[in-house]
């Protein structure tokens, strides 16, 4: 992550510093997280988190992934979305949102295969390695 755009995080993470990201998991409900290990090592996660504050976007989640780059291909991320897109169907929600980093490629091929659709472009949204990348933005009808 301090090496790639596919995330906007800046830096390396301190155990006290991701705290608040962890926490708007849980192990029931929308707001879910699913860690994969793969030969006892890190492999990647996938989560669901709250779209927008606002109440009226509560059937709405935006969803991430990230997979560890030397397992890409493997399969983990397909398992991690399967389970997490299982998990949501047992959910009161409406829509899924991801936004990916551009370029990727992968990430949306591999989002249009999991029946996500292309809805728009943030241009030069994030600012990172000294340049502003753009985001789009992917839904997918729960």
């Amino acid at each position: 992550m301090e090496t790639t755009a596919v995330t906007f995080d800046v830096g390396a993470f301190t155990t006290e510093a991701r705290e608040p990201w962890f926490a708007q998991f849980s192990e029931e409900g929308p707001h879910r997280l699913f860690v994969a290990e793969l030969e006892g090592a890190f492999a990647g996660y996938a989560g669901s988190m709250a779209f927008k504050a606002k109440k009226a976007y509560s059937t709405s989640v935006e969803t991430t992934i990230y997979a560890a780059p030397d397992i890409t291909g493997r399969g983990v991320g397909r398992a991690l979305y399967e389970r997490l897109f299982s998990e949501l169907a047992a959910e009161d929600l409406h829509r899924a949102y991801a936004g990916i980093a551009l370029p990727n490629d992968a990430s949306i091929r591999f989002h249009e295969r999991f029946g996500f659709k292309e809805i728009g472009t943030y241009h030069e949204v994030g600012r990172k390695f000294g340049r502003y990348h753009d985001v789009m933005w992917f839904e997918k009808r729960l």
